[in-house]
């Protein structure tokens, strides 16, 4: 099931795309797409009922994030090696971990707004991975039956204030609009193997990114059982799994967005983004 929430911030519904392309409410099923409705037996229900008897949603709505309610939005550092090449730092001998403010979060084709006194926001495509079943110690062999779904994230970042201060990574991650995920939350039953998907990105026009999940150093089912060896992961958290390379930073000379620029991303399967990148209201 591809499922996704419309409307406008804040407000938003809970939907699916039906197999002719048209969205279906599903507000008589479920509150909205977080919380216990990301749960197996929650998303069994939904997956055993026929979408196309649904109600149509008429127009061309706002897609806002594909998770309502998110606890906690942890990502992995230089997952690729490539992406530690370029970035000049070292490949990682176990997973590197920081937290993405939650208020960062917006919808996949929502403005991107540059903060005051930003001088290198860069853009990184990842797979975002969402927890449904909580896992406390997980193994790595049963890790993927705590997935809820897949979706695209845009792990922006803002490299002076992530970089070239003191302390760590998290106040150059969470600057608002920095966490765009969806347009879909894509069901397991539709991704048989999170590790075989093509990812890329493009910022008006120029293809920087064009990667694939095969070439990540720690694969999806190792994330969730080592992230819950330090921590429980509770229904609705999403774990952003890296980025392959082609970052502006790794450019030479390095790029960086700037007001008026278009940022394209996808991942087979689980749809695209495209977003405007706008300047911070003075």
């Amino acid at each position: 099931m591809k499922l996704l929430r419309y409307g406008l911030p804040g407000d938003e519904k809970p939907g699916a795309l039906a197999s002719d392309g048209t969205i279906r409410d599903l507000s008589n099923l479920i509150p909205d797409l977080a919380g216990p409705a990301l749960l197996p037996e929650s998303l069994e229900k939904l997956r055993q009922t026929d979408i196309s008897l649904l109600p149509r949603v008429a127009g061309q709505p706002r897609i806002g994030p594909c998770v309502g309610s998110v606890g906690k939005f942890i990502c992995i550092g230089l997952n690729y090696s490539d992406h530690a090449a370029e970035s000049g730092m070292v490949v990682p001998a176990e997973p590197v971990i920081f937290m993405k403010a939650t208020s960062a979060i917006s919808g996949p084709d929502d403005d991107v707004v540059i903060p005051r006194g930003a001088k290198k926001a860069d853009w990184e495509v990842e797979l975002g991975v969402v927890i449904g079943k909580p896992a406390k110690y997980a193994d790595q062999a049963d890790a993927l039956s705590h997935v809820a779904g897949y979706c695209v994230v845009n792990d922006l970042s803002e490299r002076a204030f992530q970089l070239e201060g003191t302390g760590q990574w998290v106040k150059g991650k969470s600057a608002d609009t920095f966490g765009p995920i969806g347009p879909w939350l894509v069901t397991p039953d539709e991704v048989p193997d999170p590790q075989n998907l093509d990812l890329w990105l493009e910022v008006d026009g120029h293809r920087y990114q064009n990667g694939s999940t095969k070439t990540m150093i720690f694969g999806v089912a190792y994330l969730i059982s080592y992230l819950s060896r330090f921590m429980s992961l509770r229904t609705g958290d999403i774990i952003s799994t890296g980025t392959p390379p082609g970052v502006g930073l790794g450019q030479k000379p390095p790029v960086y967005l700037r007001p008026g620029n278009r940022i394209k991303l996808g991942i087979a399967g689980l749809g695209q983004q495209d977003q405007k990148v706008v300047a911070e209201s003075p």
